[in-house]
């Protein structure tokens, strides 16, 4: 983990989900998935749109060419877990189908045009990621 994350993780654990700088008022939460080939636990911190009971997120990696790794590990074992502010929540993560996604995608980047900066420097389709709650 870049020490950029692990001191974004820090100030989000140790406020109660809030952060400053770059992310300052930003919706952030906590994605921690098992890695698809190491198997360890990996903790990432993303922006997400809320979505009724889910929370949505992208795999932007930035515009780079190949998908983000907690993507790769969410798709490989989907039982994942988040940090939203104060709650930890446990919950399963699947990929939007096209439709779904684009239409997602297209409010994210009105949103945050960021995001349709980052689908402008890439040829892949960035992935939309739902994250629901598990059933107790």
């Amino acid at each position: 983990m870049s020490s950029y994350n692990d001191a974004i993780i820090a100030e989000f654990r140790s406020h109660g989900g809030k952060v400053g700088g770059t992310f300052e008022g930003a919706p952030l939460l906590l994605l921690t998935t098992t890695g698809a080939k190491s198997g360890r636990q990996h903790t990432t911190p993303l922006m997400y749109m809320p979505d009724g009971d889910r929370w949505l997120v992208f795999a932007s990696y930035a515009g780079a060419p190949a998908n983000p790794a907690w993507y790769h590990n969410a798709v490989a074992h989907p039982d994942v877990v988040i940090e939203v502010g104060a709650e930890t929540v446990e919950v399963t993560a699947s990929v939007l189908d096209a439709a779904e996604r684009d239409r997602v995608f297209a409010e994210q980047v009105r949103r945050y045009p960021g995001f349709g900066e980052y689908q402008d420097k890439t040829s892949r389709v960035i992935p939309v990621v739902a994250l629901e709650r598990r059933s107790a």
